[in-house]
């Protein structure tokens, strides 16, 4: 008989959970989503390094980072990041060694170019896309970020230039 009456009183918790959870503006849920994660990251490294898990509790830390957007870069940025670099090195225009001869930049493909702004060539595209996406990119690899990525900084222009040419 119990379980029944614990089972309803989770059932009704749930349901009203829910319901709150439904009627609630999408910013807010991402934003209380948020904070629960970086608090229980937190609570959980801190349990994990007083354990003496320290090695499982860096993860942790470093999610939690992430989640609160410290200065640096996101672990969905460092991905894309590292995709434009792999798209880039690929196609032998970019190389993390200086003194090897790189293809010159001005020969990228219409495809190269929907690739490193990481947009569809099948689907119509209109100048305010292509603004958003180099904008987008731009905020991660801009030389006043960091000047390491000045060259990728000048692909991504171009890459720019070459779509917006093609959708006049």
């Amino acid at each position: 008989m119990n379980i029944i009456i614990y089972t309803l009183v989770i059932l009704g918790i749930v349901y009203f959970l829910l319901k709150s959870i439904a009627n609630m503006p999408s910013k807010k849920i991402s934003k209380n989503l948020r904070k629960l994660i970086f608090f229980g990251s937190i609570g959980l490294a801190i349990l994990l390094a007083f354990g003496g898990k320290f090695l499982l509790s860096l993860p942790l830390t470093l999610l939690s980072l992430a989640i609160i957007k410290l200065k640096g870069f996101s672990i969905f940025q460092l991905i894309a990041l590292f995709r434009l670099i792999q798209t880039l090195r690929r196609s032998g225009r970019f190389s993390f060694n200086h003194d090897q001869n790189i293809k010159n930049s001005s020969n990228l493909t219409l495809e190269e170019s929907y690739k490193i702004l990481n947009l569809d060539m099948n689907k119509k595209i209109t100048k305010d896309d292509v603004n958003k996406a180099y904008i987008k990119i731009q905020k991660k690899i801009h030389p006043d970020i960091s000047p390491e990525t000045a060259r990728l900084s000048s692909i991504v222009n171009e890459a720019k230039e070459i779509i917006l040419k093609n959708i006049i």
